[in-house]
């Protein structure tokens, strides 16, 4: 009998303890993203257009971990793409986002997407020039998103005087050469070349954004036109699971 009672006694140890161990994680990531916000209550005039809510993605479907068609950054990065708001609207432009923090969720849909060589009903979309099982080679897909640790957004710029789409030579997440900004510059010495498979003016309209984001503290991708990631990230290690949706007020 009192063999009975130390094992029971010792489970509930370990269930207590596992038990513990898990909420420290989910309250250490709550108290982590109370640092973020709502993306357009810091930049109300940005355009949202939430693709990885909808279907129109390169998977086809509405991605794990994206409940509501909202944008959350973590404050110091919408605060930094305020001052990007700020500055294009002086030009005639508004940004217009696509995608801002993902959580692990919605990368991990992504791996399995990946996986399923034979799901490739957006491939004419965006990638008919790419072999699916070269993704994860090519690194268009890989375990980690930049995106996850909340500072990353994609985005583009929106004429308001032609209210469309500022040209910007390909569509956003399309995988090739083409959303390449150029043909070997560095982003970092802002010595970029225009990419052969675009025209001067789309060249330009990128370096428009481009040259914007990086004045206001943003880093850029040398293989995405629309990627950008704040240099002064507050999250630099931090993947966050927790789901897109409108965040509670304080």
């Amino acid at each position: 009998m009192k063999k009975r009672i130390v094992i029971v006694l010792l489970f509930a140890a370990v269930v207590s303890s596992i038990a513990t161990s898990c909420y420290r994680v989910d309250t250490e990531e709550s108290e982590l993203s109370s640092g973020f916000v709502m993306l357009t209550d810091v930049v109300p005039d940005a355009i949202l257009e939430i693709r990885y809510f909808g279907t129109y993605n390169f998977v086809g479907a509405r991605i794990d971990g994206y409940l509501q068609p909202t944008a959350l950054l973590t404050r110091r990065a919408a605060d930094s793409l305020q001052a990007v708001s700020l500055d294009v609207m002086k030009e005639g432009f508004r940004l217009k986002i696509y995608d801002a923090y993902r959580p692990q969720s919605a990368v991990d849909h992504f791996i399995r997407w990946a996986e399923d060589t034979a799901d490739v009903a957006m491939r004419e979309y965006f990638y008919p020039d790419v072999d699916k099982s070269e993704l994860f080679e090519r690194e268009y897909i890989m375990s980690k998103s930049g995106h996850s640790r909340g500072s990353t957004v994609d985005l583009t710029l929106f004429d308001m005087s032609t209210e469309k789409e500022v040209d910007m030579g390909g569509t956003f997440d399309w995988f090739g050469k083409e959303s390449h900004p150029d043909t070997g510059g560095d982003p970092e010495s802002g010595t970029y070349r225009q990419n052969d498979t675009i025209t001067s003016e789309q060249f330009a309209n990128r370096m428009i954004l481009r040259n914007a984001m990086m004045r206001h503290g943003f880093k850029p991708l040398d293989t995405e036109w629309w990627h950008f990631t704040l240099d002064d990230e507050p999250f630099p290690k931090t993947y966050f699971t927790f789901p897109v949706a409108q965040l509670e007020k304080k």
